[in-house]
């Protein structure tokens, strides 16, 4: 989802952090355009997040300016560090079922909508908004600027660790939130009886 605000921030005069609150309000537009009458109220909690969450970009891109690794291994390990991270972030995001940054919570409106796979729907999501950055790049810089082959990586990488994860440790599920799996297994007996 930060690619496209990346290139744009490199490109025109506003920051990182405030062309990602304006691509995530674009994004909570387009799920309610999707999700239509299951547009919930308490998604409109995601426009105070994405406010606290671009100006938060901001913040930290001024404390670790410092961070600037020369050697191509070193970004790398840290651009490995930072997935590693994210689809950990994404993952417990998702499982606690709370508000969601617009980019997951459109990838969940996705979900809910089409009944596809969160994981590769996350992947398919990511790749595309690089597919996307990179053109926008071409059409405002004239080159390739703000992606690179990290940006393929950290999008195709961030979606199969938080499935990973997902998979591995969906007995969480169960222990935190075990009324509401009760309740899916009586909705899923229920479709099923159904059926």
């Amino acid at each position: 989802m930060y690619k496209i605000p990346n290139v744009l921030s490199l490109n025109f005069l506003f920051t990182l952090g405030n062309f990602t609150i304006f691509f995530s309000i674009f994004l909570i537009v387009l799920q309610l355009i999707i999700l239509r009458k299951n547009f919930k109220l308490e998604h409109i909690l995601q426009i105070p997040v994405s406010i606290i969450f671009g100006y938060f970009i901001d913040l930290t891109m001024i404390l670790f300016s410092w961070v600037n690794p020369e050697a191509y291994i070193m970004k790398i390990v840290y651009l490995l560090i930072g997935c590693l991270i994210l689809g950990v972030g994404v993952y417990m995001e998702v499982l606690a079922d709370v508000v969601m940054l617009p980019g997951e919570s459109f990838v969940r409106a996705i979900v809910l909508t089409w009944k596809t796979n969160f994981g590769i729907t996350k992947i398919c999501f990511d790749v595309s908004m690089s597919v996307i950055a990179a053109v926008l790049s071409f059409v405002f810089a004239g080159r390739l600027a703000g992606v690179r082959e990290g940006t393929v990586i950290a999008a195709l990488l961030v979606g199969f660790i938080a499935r990973l994860i997902g998979k591995k440790l969906v007995f969480l599920k169960d222990m935190i939130f075990p009324e509401s799996v009760s309740a899916e297994n009586e909705n899923e007996a229920k479709e099923q009886t159904a059926g």
